[in-house]
């Protein structure tokens, strides 16, 4: 459905406390919303312990390749950010490709078997197994993780060196504003409760450390009649574009070679009286029998390019 159509959707659902499913692409152009007792049979979520299908353990080996974007390639790009960023017309810009990957698995295995906080499998088109929240609402509150610093757990002393890393405390801080930003158009009384905490990830065989801050503030009275108003000004999400979020947006468009489509747009579930939802990152998709692994991350002026590119690959694995 339109934009208008889904979010218009969404505020009716909202106001009669409805359960709902909804799924809105990066550009907003494509929204599916569905209440969840009408639930098409090929779609299956998980939201932390909300969800709709049984937890299974993988039992079999598998194979897992990728063929991803040479780093001429990639840096070519990347230097186009920077000349923007030295123009002043971005500060941060998330930076992704699609990876062609190779698997024995099929997307619904690979959806089934993998380890994250939330999932969503979607009709055999694509799956995504994200660590990410976007926002969540419990009561008149609504709160939102902005996650922006990767490293491998193994590094020696990694924990201190992603806290203490410049370039990875400004991108943090951009997207903290960013977010406190967002959060204000929509609610009152902003505040940073937990800022720069890290999360453990497992990345297949690696483990990531993840940083990320905690984001509040109070919402109206009757909310839920006003949530796809509320869903509509707060996307995209900041994470993956960048600040400031319009021209950054822009120069995104200009300088990524593929349409984005669902990846990095938000999928949650409203259950009538709380919402949950997450950030469609760590994202694969099929086309005419081929998978694609969508991922990036946050280039600043202070960006090294041969460890972007890294952290664009690191990003690419199956938590199984």
């Amino acid at each position: 459905m339109s934009s208008q159509e889904g979010f218009d959707k969404i505020n009716r659902l909202g106001k009669t406390r409805t359960p709902f499913l909804f799924i809105i692409s990066y550009d907003k152009n494509k929204l599916f919303v569905q209440p969840l007792d009408k639930l098409d049979k090929d779609i299956f979520y998980k939201l932390e312990e909300w969800r709709n299908y049984p937890a299974k353990k993988r039992e079999k080996a598998f194979t897992f390749s990728l063929s991803p974007v040479n780093f001429t390639q990639y840096q070519n790009v990347m230097e186009k950010i920077l000349e923007e960023i030295r123009s002043g017309n971005t500060y941060l810009l998330n930076l992704t490709f699609a990876t062609p990957i190779k698997t024995d698995l099929t997307l619904k295995e690979i959806f089934t078997y993998a380890r994250a906080r939330y999932k969503l499998y979607f009709k055999g088109e694509f799956i995504c197994f994200s660590p990410e929240c976007f926002v969540e609402i419990e009561g008149d509150t609504i709160a939102t993780y902005p996650m922006k610093g990767t490293i491998d757990a193994h590094i020696p002393d990694a924990k201190k060196r992603i806290l203490s890393n410049e370039k990875e405390m400004a991108e943090h801080v951009m997207i903290v504003d960013l977010m406190r930003n967002d959060l204000g158009i929509v609610g009152t009384d902003i505040k940073v409760e937990d800022f720069r905490y890290i999360d453990r990830i497992k990345a297949g065989k690696k483990e990531l450390l993840q940083v990320s801050s905690r984001i509040t503030a109070k919402l109206p009275e009757e909310w839920q009649a006003q949530l796809g108003k509320i869903l509509d000004k707060l996307t995209p999400a900041g994470s993956i574009t960048g600040t400031p979020k319009k021209s950054t947006v822009s120069i995104i468009d200009r300088v990524e070679n593929y349409d984005r489509g669902f990846y990095t747009g938000i999928f949650g579930i409203f259950n009538g009286k709380s919402l949950r939802s997450s950030v469609m990152i760590r994202f694969i998709e099929e086309q005419n029998s081929q998978m694609l692994y969508k991922s990036g991350g946050g280039i600043t002026i202070d960006s090294d390019a041969q460890s972007e590119y890294k952290e664009l690959k690191d990003k690419i694995y199956l938590p199984l």
